[in-house]
């Protein structure tokens, strides 16, 4: 391209800055030929932070301390990663680890703008080992050049930043969250999530913060659903009534009606959204908010989750001791506070016809032989024993031909196995037997005449029923 036609391109105050530059030269600089650089940054949140901003500020200190040494050759910038993760949970921190196994990867050392966007804690320590294994230096502006693991003063220095780092977020994280308990407690405020199935969110006013008010920020609260919380309600009437988790799925699924995830599905990527399921009645069940409280913290923050992971873990309950339920109603409920209570003492109920409760010695302990699933606890003829239906469950009709339910009695099992020569000798009761499996982590694999007791390293001999 000609100099007329890049004129032509420039804007009329480039043009004139370009003159300016051109009016009062400046003495030519060599370009330093030295150290090769990768710069590392992170900014935690993209609701709250500016991309462009963090990354800016962080890749300009990381210029300026490293501008008489050598110049920036790689970039790695994590978005929306906390720095309680550990590097290899977090991408680009992950790929630059992995870069570090190439010899051809064009950089020497590695910088970073903050010690605190790139580290918490001891990951530091963790890292140490790693870099130098590689012959890789990393350069702190703390440190102003590079960090030497050696030094006592560099030890000291990096504990100190290490200890400050995490400070600053268990202080950031107590207020936060002590500030979210209020918030739900006193004045019933939805916190965010999904909205429970059988209520959609709708505007409930500005902002109470005048800034986050200024911003166009407004809060939201939950109100019924006019397609699905008629379903709710009928759930909870139909438990009140004696109906069993199983038929209410099965009822559900006959009438067409669609399940969580097949509503939303573009927040149930994990689900195939085709039907309900036991669960998914006794999670609904079991919600208080359809109370009309607010309810938060009813499940565990995950701060730890491998970005990595593909498989997701199933959903887990913090103890009812600690939940943030609202003093005063903050929604319309679905159900009375009564009806609720009620409907929780049905599903924790599960004694036997003596009034006593029913134990299960095996469970988790068997598996079934022709399938390989894991056999289920099932009351038996006013006995404990266990089953396995081979994946078919009470929400689906039967189909034809399918294989035949598996059934054993617990005390069958107990007499299968106090025979067997590897077991008998450490068996003095039942509970004895089932210590020593937990504690050789030993499976047994069953079908109706056969029980075959099996670890991880070996298969042991197969031993007949009475």
């Amino acid at each position: 391209m000609s100099n007329n036609q890049r004129d032509d391109l420039e804007d009329p105050l480039t043009r004139w800055l370009n003159g300016q530059s051109q009016a009062n030269p400046q003495l030519p600089t060599e370009r330093r030929r030295g150290m090769r650089f990768a710069f590392y940054g992170r900014m935690s949140t993209v609701e709250h932070q500016d991309r462009v901003t963090s990354r800016h500020w962080q890749r300009d200190c990381a210029t300026e301390l490293v501008a008489d040494h050598g110049a920036m050759v790689a970039e790695y910038f994590d978005v929306g990663c906390s720095r309680r993760r550990g590097w290899r949970q977090r991408p680009q921190a992950a790929a630059l680890l992995a870069a570090l196994d190439d010899p051809d990867r064009g950089f020497d050392a590695i910088v970073v703008g903050e010690y605190e966007r790139a580290f918490s804690a001891n990951q530091l320590q963790h890292l140490a080992p790693v870099l130098e294994q590689h012959g890789v230096q990393l350069w702190l502006p703390e440190t102003d050049g590079p960090v030497d693991y050696h030094d006592p003063t560099h030890q000291a220095l990096i504990m100190v930043l290490g200890a400050q780092s995490k400070r600053e977020v268990q202080r950031a994280r107590f207020r936060f969250v002590t500030a979210m308990r209020a918030q739900a407690r006193e004045q019933g405020r939805y916190l965010g999530g999904r909205p429970p199935y059988g209520y959609r969110l709708t505007d409930a006013g500005p902002h109470p913060n005048t800034a986050q008010a200024r911003w166009g920020r407004r809060l939201q609260r939950l109100e019924p659903d006019p397609a699905t919380a008629a379903h709710v309600r009928w759930m909870f009437t139909q438990r009140l009534d004696g109906q069993s988790l199983a038929s209410m799925a099965r009822a559900l699924n006959d009438a067409g009606i669609p399940c969580p995830s097949g509503i939303d599905p573009a927040r149930n990527p994990h689900r195939s959204g085709d039907r309900w399921t036991l669960r998914t009645v006794a999670a609904i069940l079991a919600n208080p908010r359809y109370t009309g409280r607010q309810v938060w913290n009813r499940q565990p923050a995950h701060n730890h989750t491998d970005a990595n992971r593909s498989e997701r873990e199933p959903i887990r309950r913090n103890p009812s001791v600690d939940w943030v339920v609202s003093t005063q109603q903050a929604h319309t409920a679905l159900v009375s506070e009564q009806d609720f209570v009620a409907v929780q003492a049905i599903r924790s109920h599960r004694g036997a016809h003596d009034g006593t409760t029913r134990r299960y010695l095996f469970t988790g302990l068997l598996r079934c032989g022709p399938c390989g699933r894991r056999l289920e606890s099932h009351w038996i003829n006013q006995r404990p024993g266990y089953r396995c239906r081979h994946g078919h469950t009470s929400t689906q009709q039967p189909t034809n031909p399918r294989r035949k339910i598996l059934y054993l009695r617990e005390d069958h099992i107990i007499a299968r196995l106090a025979d067997h020569p590897r077991l008998a000798s450490a068996i003095q009761s039942p509970h004895d037997l089932v210590t020593l499996l937990r504690s050789s982590k030993i499976t047994i694999v069953c079908d109706q005449e056969h029980c075959t007791p099996t670890t991880e390293k070996s298969a042991q001999g197969t031993l007949r029923g009475p």
